[in-house]
C-alpha cells in the first residue's frame, strides 16, 4: 500500500518489495525507466519474468510502468580506457623542463647580451637558472622571482687580475636576495629586499676567482607583483690593497684622510682628477649621501665624460658624491678632487688641497718615486 492507501502498481511477473530508501536517486527522472544510482538496481526489460535483485539480494522496488521497448542500460561503471600513449620516463621530463628553462632564459637576453629580463612564472620551483653576461655594464630585471638564478659576469674566464663589481638596485627591490659567490662556495649578502633606500654595493673578487652572483627568491604567502631589478658595473680593481669584503658605493676610504702615497696613486688610477673649489654641500638622508657641488676650473684626468669645461678660464659646476657619515662640509681653498665613477655618477676618493698635493708630487718626482706624470701647470 502506498502512503495514500492506493494499491501499488507492479509490472507483470514482479512482486512488490520493500520501499527503496529515500536517498536513492534515479537517473533520467522518477519514472523514466533508467538506471538507478544509490541502492536501486536496474529495472528489467518489458516482458521479462526475472525479477531484479537489490544490492543486498532483496527484490528491487518497481518504479512504474515502462512505455515501449527500450534496451537495457548497464549499471556498471565504465571501464577506463587504456592509454594509447606511454608516459615518458622521468629523465625525459626532467630534460624537457631544463630545455624550457634554458629557452626562457635565452629569450630574456637583450640584443647585446648585456642585460636580462625574465619572469619566475616560467621557472620550476626549486630550480637554478644559469645566466651569463659578458659586458662590463648591464642590468637584471627579475619579475615574480621563483627558485634561484646564477649570474656569471664578464665571461667564463675570470682572468688573472682582481676585479670589482658594483650593484645599484631599483626601488623597490622585492622578492629576492643577491649574494656574491666566494671561493669555496660561500655566499656574501649584497642586496636584500626591503622598502629602504636603494643603496649600491660593491664586491671584489681576487685573481682567478669566478665572478658570479647568486639570486635567490624569498618566500611570500601571496602572489602579488614583485620585481628584483638592479644595474651592475664590472671593472678591474685599481686598488687591490683594500679588503675584499663588500662595500657601499664610495665607501673605500672615503671618510679617512689619504696618505701621500695614496695621493700619488689616485692621481694616476682614478676615473677623474679635477681642480676646483667647493661651491656647496647638500645632504640626502634617504640615500645616506652627501653631494658636493664643485666649481671645476680644470680637468686633469677623466676616463668617462663626467665633466665638460668649455675653454680656458671657464668654470663648470660638477656634483661629486660621498657617504653621508663622512660629514663633509664646505671649506675655502683649491682642492684636487679624485675619485671613481659609478653608474654615471662621480664618487669622491681623495681630495687634498692643491698646494699640499703639489708639495708631495714634487718630492716624489725629485726622488723618481712618482707612479706617473701629472701636469700641474
Amino acid at each position: 500500500m502506498s502512503s495514500r492507501g492506493a494499491p501499488s502498481r507492479v509490472l507483470p511477473g514482479l512482486q512488490a518489495g520493500p520501499p527503496a530508501p529515500e536517498s536513492a536517486a534515479v537517473i533520467g527522472g522518477k519514472f523514466g525507466g533508467r538506471c538507478a544510482i544509490g541502492r536501486l538496481a536496474c529495472p528489467p526489460l518489458p516482458g521479462s519474468s526475472q525479477a531484479p535483485r537489490g544490492v543486498r539480494g532483496r527484490p528491487a522496488q518497481a518504479v512504474g510502468p515502462v512505455r515501449g521497448r527500450a534496451p537495457r542500460p548497464s549499471c556498471s561503471p565504465p571501464r577506463p580506457r587504456a592509454s594509447s600513449r606511454a608516459m615518458p620516463p622521468p629523465a625525459l621530463l626532467c630534460a624537457l623542463c631544463c630545455g624550457l628553462l634554458a629557452v626562457a632564459a635565452r629569450a630574456g637576453y637583450s640584443e647585446d647580451r648585456c642585460s636580462w629580463r625574465g619572469s619566475g612564472l616560467t621557472q620550476e620551483p626549486g630550480s637554478v637558472g644559469q645566466l651569463a653576461l659578458a659586458c662590463a655594464e648591464g642590468g637584471i630585471e627579475w619579475l615574480y622571482p621563483a627558485g634561484a638564478l646564477r649570474l656569471t659576469l664578464g665571461g667564463s674566464d675570470p682572468g688573472g687580475r682582481p676585479s670589482i663589481a658594483c650593484l645599484r638596485p631599483a626601488r623597490p627591490f622585492a622578492g629576492a636576495q643577491v649574494f656574491a659567490e666566494r671561493e669555496g662556495g660561500t655566499l656574501e649578502l649584497l642586496l636584500a629586499e626591503g622598502r629602504g633606500p636603494a643603496r649600491g654595493r660593491c664586491v671584489r673578487w681576487g685573481p682567478r676567482e669566478h665572478r658570479a652572483l647568486f639570486l635567490q627568491a624569498t618566500p611570500h604567502p601571496d602572489i602579488s607583483r614583485r620585481v628584483a631589478s638592479f644595474r651592475f658595473e664590472l671593472r678591474e680593481d685599481g686598488r687591490p690593497e683594500l679588503p675584499p669584503q663588500a662595500q657601499g658605493l664610495g665607501a673605500d676610504g672615503a671618510c679617512r684622510p689619504c696618505s701621500d702615497a695614496e695621493f700619488l696613486l689616485a692621481a694616476c688610477t682614478s676615473d677623474f682628477v679635477i681642480l676646483g673649489t667647493i661651491h656647496g654641500v647638500t645632504h640626502d638622508t634617504e640615500l645616506q649621501e652627501s653631494i658636493i657641488t664643485v666649481a671645476a676650473v680644470r680637468v686633469l684626468r677623466q676616463t668617462l665624460p663626467l665633466f665638460r669645461i668649455g675653454g680656458p678660464g671657464a668654470q663648470v659646476q660638477a656634483s661629486i658624491r660621498t657617504p653621508l657619515r663622512c660629514g663633509v662640509r664646505p671649506g675655502p681653498g683649491i682642492f684636487l678632487f679624485m675619485g671613481w665613477s659609478h653608474f654615471g655618477e662621480a664618487w669622491l676618493g681623495c681630495a687634498p688641497r692643491f698646494r699640499e698635493f703639489s708639495r708631495v708630487y714634487a718630492a716624489a718626482h725629485t726622488n723618481h718615486l712618482h707612479p706617473c706624470e701629472v701636469v700641474l701647470d
